[in-house]
This record gives structure tokens, C-alpha cells and sequence, in this order.
């Protein structure tokens, strides 16, 4: 039987192309991203702060930390999950976002869980 660890989290992205707010012409196109995590670990964990490395299509990369999500510290019980939604502004079409949660334990374990990177494109320049 396979054992679970006392920390373990799965991420799962989707994103979308917000053509109202984008302005192509101007090279700002406007994604959202919803991001689901859930603790399939089996201790509660509580989401500290988070870190993001943003790729544009010319090779920029721009670096993202801070606390939490959306204003939230969530803290998961093992089995429970937390659903946000969040954007982010590239000054082209495509582009790929990756990063990590800093993730605090009940018993004062710090882990990192790994983002796996996604890609962020207009619909129909991607082929």
C-alpha cells in the first residue's frame, strides 16, 4: 500500500484571454489564471506566500513575490481545497508563468510547492 506524505499538494491551472480589458495595439494583453489547490497531504498546511516567474514571448522575465494569494493566507485541512482566481498583464500574445507556494506546516515544516509552468496565449497564436 502506498504510503501518503505528511505533505503533499496538487496544483491545477486554467487560464483565459481577457479580450475586453486587453489593448493589442497598445502591447498589453490581459490573462486570468484560477488555480486550484488541494492538500492531499495528511496534515493541515497554510499557504505563506507565493513566487512567480513571468516569461514574456521577447525573453523579459519579471519576478513576483508576496504574501499569499488574493489577499488570503489559506490554511488546508488534509482533503480540502482553495479555488482563486488572479491576472496577470504581458506586453505580448503569449507568455508563460511558473513559480512556487512557501507553504508552513501545523508542526512548523516549511515546504516549497512547485508551480508547473503554463502558458498564457491569445487564442488562435498558438498553433
Amino acid at each position: 500500500m502506498e504510503e501518503i506524505a505528511d505533505y503533499s499538494l496538487e496544483i491545477q491551472i486554467a487560464t483565459q484571454f481577457l479580450d475586453e480589458e486587453s489593448e493589442p495595439d497598445d502591447d498589453r494583453y490581459v490573462f486570468a489564471y484560477t488555480i486550484r489547490i488541494r492538500n492531499l497531504g495528511r496534515l493541515p498546511a497554510q499557504l505563506v506566500s507565493r513566487h512567480w516567474i513571468i516569461t514574456d514571448a521577447n525573453g523579459r522575465v519579471e519576478e513576483v513575490h508576496g504574501d499569499g494569494v488574493v489577499g488570503e493566507q489559506p490554511r488546508l485541512e488534509p482533503g480540502e481545497q482553495f479555488t482563486y482566481t488572479s491576472g496577470a498583464t504581458l506586453p505580448t500574445a503569449v507568455g508563460t508563468m511558473e513559480g512556487k507556494y512557501d507553504m508552513l506546516g501545523d508542526d512548523g515544516t516549511r515546504f516549497d510547492a512547485p508551480i508547473p509552468p503554463f502558458t498564457l496565449a491569445v487564442p488562435r497564436t498558438l498553433h
